[in-house]
């Protein structure tokens, strides 16, 4: 079973920038999505952006201009790009494939 692991959260100021990673166990040619999502605290966990084997792209459309999903085969990664970050995108990420979650990373947008 693929497992993923996410990395690049932080605590950034608003307006600031950030690039999550998620890394997959296997190789991400071989999973026909990757999703990145998130949660904050006391709500449910919402969809953000999704790739796929096609590099077909959809964004959620309270990020779309502000996120970008993107990948990376050679390093078996996923990427999601976010720019002009608010208080209100704390939260924890995840990433998903093939029903799998990854374990999420933490990211804190304040002053």
């Amino acid at each position: 079973q693929v497992q993923f692991m996410e990395s690049g959260g932080g605590l950034v100021q608003p307006g600031g920038s950030l690039r999550l990673s998620c890394v997959a166990s296997e190789s991400i040619r071989a999973i026909r999505a990757i999703s990145w999502y998130r949660q904050a605290p006391g709500k449910q966990r919402e969809f953000l952006a999704l790739i796929n084997n096609n590099d077909y792209t959809n964004h959620a459309s309270f990020v779309a201009g502000r996120f970008t999903i993107s990948r990376d085969t050679f390093k078996n990664t996923v990427y999601l790009q976010m720019r002009n970050l608010k208080p209100e995108d704390t939260a924890v990420y995840y990433c998903k494939g093939d029903g799998v979650w990854g374990q999420g990373t933490q990211v804190t947008v304040s002053s």
